[in-house]
């Protein structure tokens, strides 16, 4: 018994001293790790559960230093797991400043919530300060006129928009300038400026994909060189993965006539009643944009069969001088 009774105080003893260190430590210190964390977490979980353990990591944890620097995985909260706390959380991130919190939630309210102003206003704050995302969904607003009626569609200013998006290296508002260029789209029609962007796009994806593929893969060149088909394709960002969770889990039915974008990576669902193009061919499918409909036609039909394959025609595109030679692409090769 006597043993037992010491064992214990040793261990008390051990407990008192750690938490002791613990309050010792500055809370300067304290945030400024917490901000590496917030930055770096690879869900809400692993950031959240740190701030369970005790009140201090809590309340410095909520402070805004570190919720302004909280990473997009750190934000990324699940459709299934959506509730007011994690409305709240969000809620606290984009006052505490933090531009990737103010995109998402932006489209959360715009598309699932409902809430089309608060959304886009939102969306807007982000893109003031160019955030990439926000200024490229803005543009797809515009060109549909979301959250309104036809006649609130403003070609001209979502070409603006999408322009200063892929200005800052955004890969689908690439795309989209370059389909809004070659077809006279809000824009005054350059067939030549069009292609290019496309094959700007493209090079641009092969790229991303290729550089996430050497971070994981090491070892022989001839073994790299011979796998290129399992690089990995562009990541879907959180937010459009939180948006097709939200409308495929049945917790919101869409309304009467309204229908989700047809490519996967998407997850925008229609305002109104035909508001995302259709299909000329089968009618059956629709899209929010040109960029959608381009990389749903190819990964549906396999034009990509691997990067290096993208990389070939790319390159074939492209003359010597680095300029781009105005050949004539295929309305049925999936660029339209």
């Amino acid at each position: 018994m006597t043993h037992l009774n010491k064992k214990q105080r040793l261990e008390n003893n051990h407990n008192n001293t750690v938490n002791n260190h613990f309050e010792d430590l500055h809370d300067d210190l304290i945030i400024s790790i917490l901000r590496k964390l917030a930055t770096s977490a690879s869900s809400p979980s692993d950031f959240l559960t740190v701030l369970s353990t005790c009140k201090r990591l809590n309340r410095l944890g909520l402070h805004p230093l570190v919720l302004s620097k909280a990473g997009t995985q750190t934000l990324a909260v699940t459709a299934e797991k959506w509730s007011d706390s994690s409305h709240k959380f969000l809620k606290l991130c984009v006052n505490a400043g933090n531009i990737d919190a103010s995109y998402s939630l932006g489209m959360i309210r715009f598309y699932c919530l409902q809430n089309p102003v608060s959304g886009a206003s939102l969306m807007a704050k982000a893109a003031i300060k160019s955030h990439a995302p926000a200024l490229y969904s803005l543009s797809v607003i515009q060109f549909n006129g979301s959250g309104g009626s036809k006649t609130d569609k403003n070609l001209r200013a979502g070409v603006a928009l999408c322009a200063r998006s892929a200005y800052l290296g955004h890969v689908d508002a690439l795309r989209e300038l370059g389909h809004c260029l070659q077809d006279g789209y809000g824009v005054p029609r350059d067939v030549s400026e069009g292609r290019r962007l496309l094959i700007q796009a493209n090079a641009r994806e092969l790229a991303c994909s290729l550089r996430s593929y050497l971070s994981l893969k090491s070892g022989d060149e001839n073994e790299i060189l011979t796998d290129l088909s399992v690089v990995p394709v562009q990541e879907i960002h959180p937010v459009n993965r939180f948006l097709k969770e939200w409308f495929s889990s049945g917790r919101v039915d869409l309304a009467e006539g309204l229908r989700m974008c047809s490519h996967g990576g998407c997850g925008r669902p229609e305002t109104r009643a035909h508001e995302f193009r259709r299909c000329s061919v089968c009618g059956k499918v629709n899209y929010c944009s040109r960029g959608c409909q381009a990389l749903d036609w190819r990964a549906k039909h396999k034009v990509e069969c691997t990067p290096l394959d993208l990389w070939v025609a790319a390159a074939a595109e492209i003359g010597d001088d680095g300029e781009a030679v105005a050949v004539e692409i295929d309305d049925n090769h999936g660029e339209r």
